[in-house]
């Protein structure tokens, strides 16, 4: 059965796909019609249902409940791992929520965080994530939220960091920051969607065990980027919750959902966030 699939060309996704893919891994029959996209591409692409899996922002997933579940593996959650809000200049609280603030994207996990932290802040603009540290340096915008490998970089371009917020994330709550996670459509017959779950489970599981499997592929997507970069981006965002979110894993989704609920970000669930519920976790 051949299956859509889409994620980021980012090195974490490459690394944990590229098993399944490539034929690495035992499939179960499944193959799969390949869609690359950065994050909010993907999640636009999840708006309209074009795609049988992919990957999605955490805030997106919670808006498309109806259409979507989330698989125990292949998530990016985890800890030191959040976002960062950079500028040229250090800005005090008053100044960035007045300011102009460049976005990866209006349903990016990102961008919730943001939220919470700056309530204030409603000037924002939407850019591709990889052009964010541009337009913070050409003044276009006055501060930026930068996500993935830009982490490595930004301080590299004379850029200053205004707040981690996976560190604001973790103080306030003490939990894992969830980023995104893979999902399913549930119009899927069960027994697919369990098959997806094994199969993305055993590409992860490889990828472990075999860390420079990915190597060609994950550098045929990230060819400006240092293989010592690639691996501390993978090291950042693929541990063992991306192998199976677990009850720790699971609350710290679930709570991140009752968080936004209750701010008015999303609507409150009326679908089972996960293809097995929390209450079957051991």
């Amino acid at each position: 059965m051949k299956l859509s699939l889409g994620f980021s060309p980012c090195p974490n996704d490459t690394f944990i796909f590229d098993a399944m893919i490539h034929g690495k891994i035992d499939t179960e029959g499944l193959t799969f019609d390949l869609i690359l996209g950065d994050v909010e591409e993907l999640n636009q692409r999840a708006f309209r249902g074009d795609l049988d899996i992919t990957k999605l922002s955490f805030h997106a997933f919670a808006h498309l409940l109806d259409t979507y579940c989330l698989l125990d593996s292949g998530s990016a959650l985890g800890r030191n791992c959040g976002p960062l809000l950079i500028a040229k200049q250090p800005l005090n609280k008053s100044t960035i929520e007045a300011g102009k603030i460049a976005i990866p994207g209006k349903y990016t996990t990102a961008n919730f965080l943001l939220n919470l932290a700056y309530p204030l802040a409603q000037n924002k603009q939407e850019i591709l994530f990889s052009e964010i540290e541009s337009a913070v340096l050409e003044e276009k915008v006055d501060a930026g939220l930068i996500i993935h490998e830009n982490r490595f970089t930004y301080q590299d371009r004379g850029l200053v960091k205004l707040l981690d917020l996976g560190e604001f994330w973790e103080s306030t709550t003490g939990m894992p920051i969830p980023l995104g996670g893979i999902v399913a459509q549930r119009k899927l017959d069960r027994e697919i969607l369990e098959t997806v779950n094994r199969v993305l489970r055993r590409s992860v599981a490889y990828a472990f065990a075999n860390p420079k499997s990915a190597l060609p592929y994950i550098r045929q997507h990230a060819q400006e980027m240092d293989e010592e970069v690639m691996y501390a981006h993978i090291d950042l965002y693929v541990n063992s919750y991306s192998l199976d979110l677990a009850r720790e894993g699971k609350e710290a989704v679930r709570f991140l959902f009752e968080k936004a609920v209750s701010l008015g970000q999303i609507p409150s669930p009326k679908k089972a966030i996960f293809l097995h519920p929390l209450e079957e976790v051991g």
